[in-house]
């Protein structure tokens, strides 16, 4: 079982001169959930190497445990120091791709080719693509059959407006993911601000926000369970590292 996944290499907040990039919590957890699970996870983004981490998402009132471990764990500290160039991975095979979130994904991913033709790729061919958060910005300009958007009429959800408003970035950011979802055609729904929320439609999963990381992960991996020939790969114990 090889995973993908996608970080944003964007650290500035529009032009407020404030830093962004990764949320933390939003690569960590889901990071464990595959490695956890006997995945071989592989880090890229569009510049590679060490992508930006909203500084925010570091700060003593943000620690997770799975944050914790990561500060702990210097190989994936070494991973992520060292993402691959998305260009240079993205035709390679994958079981899954998943995008965390962080703002960074708003001014980078949702128009990154690479990218797009990547989600475009991995949906035609039944493979799980997962995003959470910001994370879904990456996914609103994909197509899918017939050249349709490829969110037309799929339940998803991504970071709230009334979320983007609580955070005090609505005329900071490039523009609003549910808004986008919406006019993408998505069947948007969202539980109160920073409650879990993850939807699954066809082979598309998506999370609200960062609580949310760690199950959107989950139901990735439980799509991957499902898949012909998956149900023996990558064995629970069997950790593999990111590369």
């Amino acid at each position: 079982m090889k995973i993908l996944m996608v970080l944003t290499s964007h650290g500035e907040l529009g032009d407020t001169g404030r830093k962004t990039g990764i949320w933390l919590e939003e690569f960590a957890a889901p990071y464990y959930v595959f490695v956890d699970a006997g995945a071989q996870v592989v880090l890229a983004s569009p510049k590679g190497g060490q992508p930006p981490i909203d500084p925010k998402s570091d700060h003593a009132g943000a620690q997770t445990e799975a944050i914790a471990r990561f500060r702990a764990d210097a190989a994936a500290q070494a991973a992520l120091a060292h993402t691959r160039v998305l260009a240079d991975v993205a035709n390679d095979e994958f079981d899954a791709v998943f995008y965390p979130g962080g703002h960074g994904p708003l001014w980078d991913l949702a128009r990154d080719r690479d990218s797009l033709r990547l989600i475009e790729r991995m949906y035609a061919a039944g493979k799980p693509v997962g995003a959470v958060c910001h994370g879904p910005a990456a996914l609103c300009d994909a197509r899918g059959p017939f050249g349709l958007p490829l969110l037309r009429g799929k339940a998803v959800t991504g970071f709230s407006d009334s979320e983007e408003a609580a955070a005090g970035l609505t005329d900071v950011v490039p523009f609003l993911v549910e808004d986008v979802l919406k006019r993408r055609g998505g069947i948007y729904s969202k539980q109160p601000d920073w409650q879990p929320h993850v939807v699954t439609a066809a082979n598309v999963v998506t999370g609200q926000n960062p609580a949310s990381s760690a199950g959107t992960a989950r139901a990735v991996l439980a799509l991957l369970a499902k898949a012909p020939g998956n149900a023996h790969k990558g064995g629970a114990g069997k950790h593999r590292r990111a590369s």
